[in-house]
This record gives C-alpha cells, sequence and structure tokens, in this order.
C-alpha cells in the first residue's frame, strides 16, 4: 500500500476531532485498513456513520492505496486490543490478559489486573497472586477482557429453578384436519 499509518494518523485525527471522536487505533494489513474511533461517553452508530463518511470521503480524495482495500471504522468495544503506549495506559486498573514472546522468561499467558505502566513495562498483579514487571517488547499480544457479574439465582416467578422445569416437560401437539 503506498501510505502508511503514520501518514494517515493526522489526518484521521483532524477529520475525527471535528465530529467530537479521537482515533484509538489505525491498523493498514492486507487490504484492510481499520479504523478505531472512541470518546469518553460512548460511539453511537451515527458516530460511526459520519466518521465512516469523513475518512471514506478522504480517502477518495487522496486516493493514498496502491491497490484495493476495505474500510472499516468500529469502536474499541469491551475487549480491546492493547498495542501501544497509550492503550495500555488507557486500561490501567483493568483486567487484561497478556501473551508474551517465546522467549520472554515469563509464563506464555499472563492474566490480571494491569496496575501500571512505564516508559518500558506494563505491571500487571496476576489472578494468581504474583506481581510481574513484563518489559513491552516481550509483549507479544494483549487485551483487556471484560469480568461478567455471576448470575444470580433464579427467581420462582421466572420461570423457578431448572430442577422444576425439568419436571414438566413441554407437549407440542399437532392437529392434523383433512
Amino acid at each position: 500500500m503506498g501510505m502508511t499509518t503514520d501518514d494517515l494518523t493526522a489526518p484521521f485525527e483532524g477529520i475525527l476531532q471535528e465530529i467530537g471522536l479521537t482515533l484509538h487505533d489505525l491498523e493498514i494489513t492486507n487490504g484492510l485498513v481499520r479504523v478505531t474511533v472512541t470518546r469518553p461517553e460512548g460511539v453511537t452508530v451515527e458516530d460511526l456513520t459520519a466518521a465512516n463518511h469523513g475518512v471514506s470521503d478522504y480517502l477518495d480524495d487522496h486516493d493514498p492505496m496502491d491497490r484495493r482495500y476495505t474500510l472499516e471504522v468500529t469502536s474499541p468495544g469491551v475487549e480491546r486490543k492493547l498495542r501501544t503506549h497509550a492503550h495500555f495506559v488507557g486500561a490501567i486498573d483493568e483486567h487484561v490478559t497478556i501473551k508474551t514472546a517465546p522467549d520472554s522468561g515469563f509464563e506464555r499467558r499472563l492474566d490480571g489486573v494491569l496496575v501500571n505502566v512505564g516508559s518500558e513495562a506494563i505491571y500487571v498483579h496476576s489472578d494468581s497472586g504474583e506481581d510481574y514487571e513484563i518489559p513491552l517488547g516481550q509483549i507479544e499480544r494483549a487485551r483487556t477482557v471484560y469480568q461478567w457479574a455471576p448470575l444470580g439465582k433464579p427467581s420462582p416467578s421466572r420461570g423457578g429453578s431448572a430442577r422444576s422445569r425439568a419436571k414438566s416437560p413441554i407437549v407440542h401437539e399437532r392437529i392434523l384436519t383433512s
């Protein structure tokens, strides 16, 4: 492709700022231009539509790609990739999963809470209770992990327990007419 993420970051940031959004991430891989946008109060479908139009118009006017590509404008979601220093800083106090490089000397996969981010490393309090300082260069992949609340006990007024539902089979009758 002709232009790189470095070439497109500033123009996209300007376009998105005009509609009240922030560029969270920009990836260009295998014919895909993925623009991830965010803002503190969340991103609506209307926001994504406006961002898509603005970025698409820019790409049409400047034709920065040497070949066909697909444009994807999205929000980071509740589970998001952590690729840049800013991504890690934004995920402090969140539950994360880290895949380390094979030769890092760490467990290959670490799950825990991201407690701090330095200029050269991240600090994770693992689910097993261990504290880790992981150099940024030793991280192969990282993402936030949404922690679902435990399900409560079923209420009798909402269908009862699984045991009581199992005792009353559902019968489907088929009426044949001639």
